[in-house]
């Protein structure tokens, strides 16, 4: 099985323009809790190098480009992001790396729990082991 899972977000725009809806438990296989949104990364500049013990993520370029790598210990496979009609599920234990932003790239990213430090692994080699214990 892939680690790589896109949702395809329904368009529902018309002549005026495009409009994409993302709803809790519909679009997003999840409650959503946070939202937040990365943008103005500068040329060169990679972000991520984490991993998330329970949280859940759905990624979405906006705007612009970004390429994405997860692992999960075993594998590592790439994915971009280049259009605001495709969502990326992260799923938690994925280790997540951004990057080759483009200048107008704004991601957002809608999160199934609200922040806390406690659930992010920071450190490589941390979270090989943490998954080798599971």
């Amino acid at each position: 099985m892939s680690l790589v899972k896109l949702l395809s977000l329904p368009e529902l725009g018309d002549s005026r323009g495009g409009l994409i809806a993302v709803e809790e438990n519909q679009t997003v296989p999840f409650p959503i809790k946070r939202v937040y949104y990365i943008y103005g990364t500068q040329p060169g500049i990679a972000r991520g190098f984490h991993a998330h013990k329970a949280l859940k993520q759905i990624a979405i370029c906006v705007s612009g480009k970004c390429r994405f790598v997860l692992d999960d210990g075993a594998r590592r496979e790439e994915v971009w992001l280049d259009s605001p009609t495709k969502g990326l599920v992260i799923e938690d234990m994925t280790w997540r790396e951004m990057h080759d932003f483009t200048e107008d790239c704004i991601l957002l990213v809608l999160a199934s729990e609200h922040y806390d430090e406690r659930d992010y692994i920071r450190n490589y080699d941390e979270f090989l082991k943490i998954g080798r214990l599971k």
